[in-house]
């Protein structure tokens, strides 16, 4: 009866732990999600012009519908990108136990390659008909805005790239890690290089300076995110695993840090900075500059967390010691998740006083 009691007390034990395992996994996943979506509704909402004269007003599915596309388009591209790379920071070494995790994430991989391949393609839709305010969704509309917008050619672009993730994913799926993640990853980061089209830099005077410091934003953003969203998911749980994972993403993370809060303050100064009439004042007087402090102060919250994950949890990680660490993820994802948004409205915040 003791060995039965004992067996029934165990088994609850590791019922309870999964239980509390997937719970903090679809927090993490619903923290980056809500924050971020919520973010771009609510900034969506703050920068609005009102209709302008002598033009139809936009219905609310492509007010609203754009800066929500935008930002499935960005989780999905970023999803894609951490899932894709997850097996290099688990390493190799430990076969065993790490193929069961990649190839979760290697089916994974193949639905947000999907969803990126179709956020894409209704951002397409809806920017078109917000270029031509009354005029229904038809071919000759979607065609026209390909032609002369460059957003258009740029979210063909990423649809395709995508598409792309979705099928190196399913050979993926099918021939296991003879597919490296070298090639998965520089695909997945490859497709990430026409979103800079969708923004403000294509209007910049110095346009290769600034679709420089843009690519180099995204590719940052994505890999830091999508990278600690994947560990999160699929890593955390194994505390044997999170030993090796942790302090290889950490390098990582920090280097993104540096990257993408050097791009964005750039890119996003120097807009202001060549804007007729608006300069640095527009930090304050412009919705676009003060969405951008908003960014800012997101980066160093990242900051603050990233040290205190670095310094304080890190070597408790590397020790296999239990941590509060999906409780700093959480708080740390949902940040990612505002300046997601953020920067969904950013680029296409007015740049007037």
């Amino acid at each position: 009866m003791r060995n039965v009691a004992v067996h029934e007390a165990v088994s609850r034990t590791e019922q309870t732990k999964r239980s509390r395992a997937r719970t903090a996994k679809a927090l993490v996943v619903a923290a980056l999600l809500g924050a971020a979506l919520l973010t771009a509704l609510a900034a969506t909402a703050y920068t609005d012009v009102g209709t302008i004269p002598g033009l139809p007003a936009l219905p609310p599915l492509v007010r609203f519908g754009i800066p929500v596309a935008r930002a499935a388009l960005d989780l999905a591209a970023l999803a894609t990108v951490g899932l894709s790379m997850l097996p290099k920071l688990l390493g190799f070494d430990q076969p065993k136990r790490t193929e069961p995790v990649a190839a979760r994430a290697r089916q994974l991989t193949v639905f947000t390659g999907l969803v990126w391949m179709l956020s894409a393609l209704v951002s397409l839709v809806l920017q078109a008909m917000e270029a031509s305010p009354g005029s229904p969704a038809t071919t000759g509309l979607l065609v026209a805005y390909v032609e002369n917008v460059p957003a258009g050619p740029g979210l063909l672009a990423s649809a395709g790239g995508g598409l792309l993730c979705a099928v190196v994913g399913l050979f993926a799926v099918r021939f296991g890690e003879s597919v490296p993640t070298e090639l998965r990853t520089i695909v997945a980061l490859l497709g990430l290089l026409p979103m800079p089209l969708t923004g403000h830099a294509t209007d910049w005077q110095y346009h290769d300076f600034s679709m420089i410091s843009m690519e180099l934003h995204v590719v940052g953003a994505a890999m830091w995110v999508g990278g600690l969203a994947a560990v999160a998911v699929f890593v955390a749980p194994r505390r044997e695993l999170l030993a090796e994972a942790v302090p290889r993403f950490s390098k990582l993370a920090g280097l993104a840090l540096l990257v993408v809060g050097a791009s964005g303050m750039f890119n996003g100064l120097m807009e202001l900075i060549i804007t007729p009439s608006v300069g640095l004042a527009g930090l304050v007087t412009t919705q676009y500059g003060q969405i951008l402090i908003g960014k800012a102060v997101c980066l160093v919250v990242l900051a603050v967390i990233g040290a205190q994950m670095r310094f304080r949890l890190l070597p408790r990680i590397a020790r296999q010691e239990r941590t509060a660490l999906m409780t700093w993820v959480i708080f740390e994802v949902a940040v990612m998740g505002v300046a997601y948004g953020l920067g969904v409205v950013l680029s296409r915040a007015p740049l007037i006083i």
